[in-house]
């Protein structure tokens, strides 16, 4: 099969087991730094919990959809932190084994192709989502805000696969970005346009009913990715709500699919001449 051939179109991408030999070698590079990549995604929902949780939530005093200001903000901690371990290590860690490191020309070099590549790229993303909503579960217990959702809703243990599940879907969306990138001041934009709105709009720190916008409702549950995650790991958390974590469900598992065959053919025409 010739480049040209296999640029043309958009299609089904034809994935082998060697999908797992690209995630390994993220695996062992990121095994040999492994004490750098732990410490921030410890410490800083330590920094959320303590001056948002203990310190604002101090100042309020009702509860919230019947949970403490820092019980309600604490599943939504664990989502973000989903969002930004394999958002960016599918846009930044990506672009730098692209471009600056040649990782994927040397890869393809060998009988694994362009698609299993960016498969295995997507794949190592949502372990390193699985990766850090551990840690930051860590955290959460620390704080003693895990007993009480083991005790009354056994659906909590359910957050460790939502954190790789919804990483897949954010690092498909990352490989997207990664693949029409010039270069890596590029990632500004998705960074302060489509993560920051999320991270402040998506019933992370408060619940968007409070703002009494019925569109700004709308606009968050259809466009944005995080408001779905943020929904499905409160529900896993506290075991509680309507019947909005289906929609939740089916919403993410659509939107990986669509993104993780868009990525694969975004990539397949910027790395096929």
């Amino acid at each position: 099969m010739t480049a040209s051939h296999e640029r043309e179109g958009f299609g089904l991408p034809k994935l082998t087991y060697r999908v797992w030999k690209v995630w390994r070698r993220n695996f062992d590079v990121f095994m040999k730094t492994f004490k750098v990549s732990f410490f921030p995604p410890l410490l800083e929902p330590v920094f959320y919990l303590a001056a948002m949780g203990a310190g604002l939530g101090m100042l309020i005093p009702q509860l919230i959809e019947g949970h403490s200001y820092i019980q309600f903000i604490a599943p939504g901690l664990v989502a973000i932190t989903i969002m930004y371990s394999s958002f960016f290590e599918c846009t930044y860690g990506s672009f730098v084994r692209m471009y600056y490191q040649r990782t994927f020309d040397a890869i393809i070099a060998t009988p694994i192709s362009v698609e299993e590549v960016i498969a295995g790229e997507i794949l190592w993303g949502a372990t390193r989502s699985l990766i850090g909503g551990s840690i930051v579960l860590g955290v959460v217990a620390v704080f003693g805000l895990v007993w009480k959702p083991l005790i009354t809703s056994p659906l909590f243990i359910l957050v460790l696969p939502l954190a790789f599940f919804a990483g897949l879907m954010f690092s498909a969306i990352g490989i997207c970005f990664t693949a029409v990138a010039p270069n890596i001041d590029f990632f500004n934009y998705p960074q302060y346009l489509f993560i920051t709105p999320m991270f402040l709009l998506s019933n992370t720190f408060f619940p968007l009913t409070l703002l009494h916008s019925l569109p700004l409702q709308i606009l968050s549950e259809a466009v944005l990715p995080l408001t779905h995650t943020v929904n499905l790991a409160r529900w896993a958390f506290f075991g509680s709500g309507d019947l909005s974590f289906a929609v939740s469900i089916i919403w993410i598992a659509a939107v990986t699919i669509f993104f993780f065959v868009l990525a694969i053919n975004l990539m397949k025409r910027r790395l096929i001449r």
